[in-house]
């Protein structure tokens, strides 16, 4: 059940829907004048008959209609899975939703106008719809479907682009007046009328038989539900042949036609996929480590993609990806947060004083680099930087207390001595340094320029505490100690330096400084000045310590 390519699909399914989203614009401006009054209605109904109700209008709205509902049901028959975020769920049944709800409005308004050249006008059915409870309210339920439909469908499309942000306040308040307005017209127009008696002067004398307007209403809901229910049940018709997608801390077994965003889905594993699957961003993108060389080549939508974000030949998108063979994956995007931390015990939670070390560090020229980046890129490049920063930490002993736009402060010595402290923040500045290098090297093509860091460390007396305010509170370190490690990662910067760490970090950690060279800084808002020691790469902080080290001081 494949209706032309990929691409072709999308792009169909697109100007369909901006085809009816037009028709629903035009309708519901009708409805609103309503505010007006019922002449004001009938007046610019002619008008839009004369669109609508032209041979040019009808096929293009009922050949819209049934191209944009065949291609729902198939990409329903495509989906492997039917576990998708709230928004696209919602996208779908509002849209299979919504034909149930319009048949008997559709039949009575422009079939029966079709057979017999006879068709209602507001002033025949605003008083029969308002005279219902019940059919007013399915009327009125219809209009807010169809209008949310449209809505998450222009979501889903515009969110990724752009120039979306600048103008979202704009679209939002447009989706929510336009059917606002429409409701309000219906209303007023109806109460402006007799309420439940049709006037009888505008009736036409030939009406079709209310027998046959039955059966033709029975057709077209026997017909929907036929072709909802054929897709499920070609859905649940298993496929043969399953394959094997490895992940780096599992593996799954899923039926062939799987997309690696769907077998993710299914399998409950974390995968993000911001423009919800359809090849328009790349934060699905995974590294396929095994197995690339016999699966489908990328269509036409994944390869622009993949083009665009200067992307290797081992990476695709899981939403396009539809493996044939077994395969080994990585995704590059987590979905799991990077740092997160139990929650403090009570003690913490209160306050107290500790010696502890702080390390500062931030990405150089990041900003430049972000202007250049589509924004999912961006955020990815943030959340891998983190994740190599958040591991260097834990990795040595420490934590990140936060992050701060391209900045992360990290604390070490909650636990232990302001000695293993130190040697412990020594050693993280040296992995992150690796990890940086890893980084650049594993992203070449993407990257301009490498990334670059620059970072501060003191050690001193700081307060311990849960501070902030609700949800925004989280167990931090104020003090003298923080602001100084602060100015040292801005003078490893002024030096286009990885790191300027304090001398009494350094003879903490058991180190000499007398033979390397120091500076002595000033601190804003602190007496003197304070012996800074430059080191131009960080790696070598590890050859320092050991060679240095002793059997006390653990790594």
């Amino acid at each position: 059940m494949k209706i032309a390519s990929s691409r072709t699909r999308k792009r169909l399914h697109l100007l369909t829907g901006a085809c009816l989203g037009f028709f629903l614009l035009t309708h519901f401006s009708n409805h609103a004048l309503g505010l007006v009054s019922v002449e004001t209605m009938e007046d610019a109904r002619r008008i839009f008959n004369l669109v609508w109700r032209s041979w040019p209008g009808t096929v293009l709205l009922y050949g819209s209609l049934l191209v944009h509902f065949i291609l729902a049901l198939e990409s329903l028959y495509r989906r492997q899975t039917l576990r998708m975020p709230v928004r696209e769920a919602l996208k779908i049944i509002f849209g299979l939703a919504f034909p149930f709800l319009i048949v008997g409005h559709v039949v009575s308004t422009r079939v029966e106008w079709m057979i017999t050249g006879y068709g209602d006008g507001y002033y025949q059915v605003l008083p029969l719809l308002w005279s219902d409870t019940f059919i007013a309210t399915r009327q009125s339920l219809a209009l807010i479907l169809a209008w949310a439909h449209g809505c998450l469908g222009a979501w889903f499309w515009m969110r990724g682009r752009d120039w979306y942000p600048r103008y979202f306040l704009f679209f939002y308040s447009f989706a929510v007046l336009v059917p606002l307005l429409a409701l309000l017209g219906f209303a007023a127009g109806a109460r402006s009328l007799e309420v439940g008696i049709p006037s009888t002067s505008w009736f036409m004398p030939a009406r079709a038989a209310p027998e046959t307007m039955g059966q033709i209403r029975t057709a077209i809901t026997a017909a929907l539900l036929a072709m909802i229910g054929g897709t499920l049940i070609l859905r649940a018709i298993p496929v043969r042949g399953k394959i094997r997608i490895t992940y780096p801390d599992r593996a799954i077994s899923v039926a062939k036609g799987f997309s690696v965003l769907e077998a993710s889905r299914a399998a409950g594993i974390p995968h993000l996929s911001i423009c919800g699957g359809r090849g328009r961003c790349s934060t699905c993108r995974v590294r396929v480590t095994e197995g690339l060389e016999r699966q489908p080549p990328a269509n036409e939508a994944e390869r622009a993609t993949l083009n665009r974000i200067r992307a290797p030949d081992n990476v695709r998108l899981a939403c396009q990806l539809r493996p044939n063979h077994n395969l080994s994956i990585s995704p590059i995007l987590g979905g799991d947060n990077v740092g997160l931390r139990a929650n403090p015990t009570e003690q913490e939670a209160a306050g107290r004083e500790r010696r502890i070390a702080v390390l500062f560090c931030d990405l150089r020229d990041f900003t430049l680099l972000a202007q250049k980046q589509l924004p999912f890129d961006t955020v990815f490049l943030l959340n891998r930087y983190f994740e190599t920063i958040g591991e260097a930490v834990e990795a040595s002993g420490g934590v990140i207390d936060k992050f701060i736009g391209d900045g992360a402060l990290a604390i070490f010595g909650l636990n232990n001595t302001i000695e293993e402290a130190c040697a412990q923040a020594l050693t993280a500045t040296a992995r992150i340094a690796k990890g940086i290098d890893v980084l650049n090297r594993n992203f070449t093509s993407e990257l301009d320029k490498p990334l670059r860091i620059a970072m501060g460390m003191h050690a001193g007396p700081a307060i311990i505490g849960q501070i902030g305010y609700g949800k925004a509170s989280s167990l931090t370190a104020v003090g003298d100690t923080i602001n100084a490690a602060s100015r040292l990662e801005g003078f490893a910067k002024e030096y286009d330096a990885q790191l300027a760490v304090s001398a009494d970090l350094v003879r903490y950690a058991g180190l000499k400084v007398d033979d390397r060279e120091s500076y002595n800084i000033s601190i804003r808002g602190r007496a003197g000045t304070l012996e800074t020691l430059i080191v131009q790469n960080a790696v070598e902080v590890e050859a320092m310590l050991e060679a240095n080290r002793s059997p006390d001081i653990p790594a």
